[in-house]
């Protein structure tokens, strides 16, 4: 498969992400519930994705992804006219903390939360089924805000806002929750992430969830040793064989004993 390359570079650590035909809106960093999505990247979106409820941890929400039956499963990388369409992955983290929440709706019941590195969307969904007050979604790729916007269609979701720029490092916004999957492919990612989360449970007492099925990256590093494991899910037989045989994924709760320090 040719798109299994794409997904190598994730699942061993990618060091940056391909760039693509810019967009007329890629600059804009908020991207509004009522943005009308370009028909001609719809339409693209439409053609080559599969919308599957199949496969995955949560068959009650429905994606549009890449999967065998697509064109560019067995085309080359190069092309893929946008950047890398790492959205279009349903990832074994993002997976189990989408479960999570539906199985324990309490967890974003009249809260606010924020999808970090959100992708196809699925979490930001499984929190806004599952009662949220205010969710927002967050991935610095513009297809993938538009993937989502499809997939809350798919799902009837009224689309939740996507911010499309880098909020890490920036000021800790004042959120109930945090959720990210499978974010701990980078070391700096890794480094900048530590330090922002634990930030924002500084600030405002944020709770926050991590998905990860776990890699080397998350397992190594530093943060690790400040997580309590909240759940454990066995992955599908069509997940575990569309990430090297990983055979499950972890919820955790990150509760940093220095979080009352100065960051």
């Amino acid at each position: 498969m040719a798109f299994s390359s794409w997904k190598r570079l994730l699942l061993l650590g990618k060091a940056c992400r391909r760039g693509g035909p810019a967009l007329h809106w890629k600059r804009c960093c908020h991207w509004s519930a009522g943005k009308s999505l370009d028909p001609e990247v719809r339409a693209f979106l439409e053609e080559n994705t599969e919308v599957t409820s199949s496969g995955h941890l949560t068959p009650e929400i429905r994606l549009r992804l890449l999967t065998p039956r697509c064109r560019f499963w067995r085309e080359k990388p190069d092309l893929w006219p946008y950047g890398d369409p790492f959205w279009a992955i349903y990832w074994p983290g993002g997976q189990a903390l989408s479960r999570y929440i539906l199985d324990n709706p309490c967890v974003v019941k009249g809260r606010s939360v924020l999808d970090l590195g959100s992708g196809c969307g699925a979490t930001a969904i499984a929190a806004v089924m599952s009662g949220a007050s205010q969710v927002l979604a967050n991935d610095i790729d513009p297809i993938a805000g538009m993937a989502m916007i499809l997939n809350c269609e798919l799902n009837h979701v009224t689309p939740f806002p996507i911010t499309i720029k880098n909020i890490i490092n920036s000021e800790a916004g004042k959120w109930d929750l945090i959720v990210l999957g499978d974010m701990f492919y980078d070391e700096q990612l890794a480094d900048d992430l530590h330090h922002w989360l634990r930030k924002c449970i500084r600030i405002h007492e944020t709770e926050v969830l991590i998905g990860d099925p776990g890699r080397h990256q998350f397992l190594s590093h530093s943060i690790h040793n400040q997580l309590q494991k909240v759940i454990e899910y066995s992955l599908p037989e069509y997940t575990r064989q569309e990430n090297n045989g990983l055979t499950s994924s972890i919820v955790w709760s990150y509760q940093p004993s220095n979080s009352l320090e100065s960051c």
